[in-house]
């Protein structure tokens, strides 16, 4: 009979660490901001394939827009932002597994994204752009009737195109992109006057015009397609966090650095 209570006692006891050990950790979940601030450090979860928001060079370094958003923002509370390369098609389970603290690399405000995680404030609005050349005198989308245009894949610009026709889909030649597989080959193209424009993010528009030999051979034409709102994301418990980052992205807003990154990775300052 001792025995078996020893074994019970033992057995409740065990119980009851794993039950603190799990309220422990839910708490953590709730609010993570004690931890970084203590540990000095702060995990952010991202797709290092991601030009220009947040990729690896040849040399193995992480760079990018938003690597270097991230450190300005946490260098104002002393914390170190360290990076981690996640599957990025298991990003939200990373976050709430507690692998991460943050998914940061050009991370999409959406409906569906809402219900699962916290979002920061927007940061950043990127746009579905044209890219033409600037002896094709193409300076509104209007300008691309009877025109061919290209664009990637699955890509968000060849959505948009499908999603409201009115705007380019309608007035092209063919009433239909020419699809890629990759960038690179739409601009192989675009320069062989194959296609006269090419339908791609702004971001990465802009990063790809800036670093060419000869940037004014270029010119990127906005359109009215729907924004797409780049935000931070965290745990939904996680409010004083976003409150830390929404203050820092206010005052560094404020002070001109964003404007200054923007010009670094995009060639100008967006909105």
């Amino acid at each position: 009979m001792r025995k078996f209570w020893k074994v019970a006692v033992a057995g409740l006891l065990a119980l009851v660490a794993v039950t603190s050990l799990s309220a422990c950790a839910r708490t953590t979940a709730k609010n993570s901001w004690p931890r970084i601030e203590k540990t000095k450090k702060v995990v952010i979860g991202l797709d290092d394939t991601f030009v220009p928001m947040g990729f690896r060079e040849k040399n193995g370094q992480l760079e990018g827009f938003d690597i270097d958003l991230a450190k300005a923002v946490f260098k104002r509370y002393g914390i170190k932002a360290d990076f981690q390369t996640i599957d990025w098609s298991m990003k939200e389970t990373e976050l709430r597994n507690q692998t991460i603290d943050l998914i940061w690399n050009g991370y999409t405000v959406t409906p569906e994204r809402e219900k699962q995680v916290l979002f920061s404030d927007t940061y950043l609005k990127n746009y579905q752009v044209l890219v033409t050349k600037r002896n094709d005198n193409i300076k509104s989308f209007a300008d691309m009737a009877g025109k061919t245009v290209g664009a990637q894949t699955d890509s968000s610009g060849a959505a948009d195109i499908d999603a409201e026709p009115k705007k380019l889909k309608d007035i092209i030649k063919g009433k239909e992109p020419v699809l890629y597989d990759t960038y690179d080959k739409a601009f192989i193209d675009l320069n062989a006057g194959r296609i006269q424009g090419i339908a791609i993010d702004g971001v990465y528009a802009r990063y790809y015009v800036a670093h060419q030999p000869n940037p004014q051979k270029y010119r990127i034409v906005d359109g009215t397609f729907p924004a797409e709102k780049f935000a931070v994301g965290m745990r939904k418990g996680d409010t004083q966090l976003a409150a830390k980052i929404n203050a820092s992205l206010k005052v560094l807003q404020k002070d001109g650095t964003i404007a200054k990154l923007q010009r670094k990775w995009f060639g100008e300052a967006t909105q």
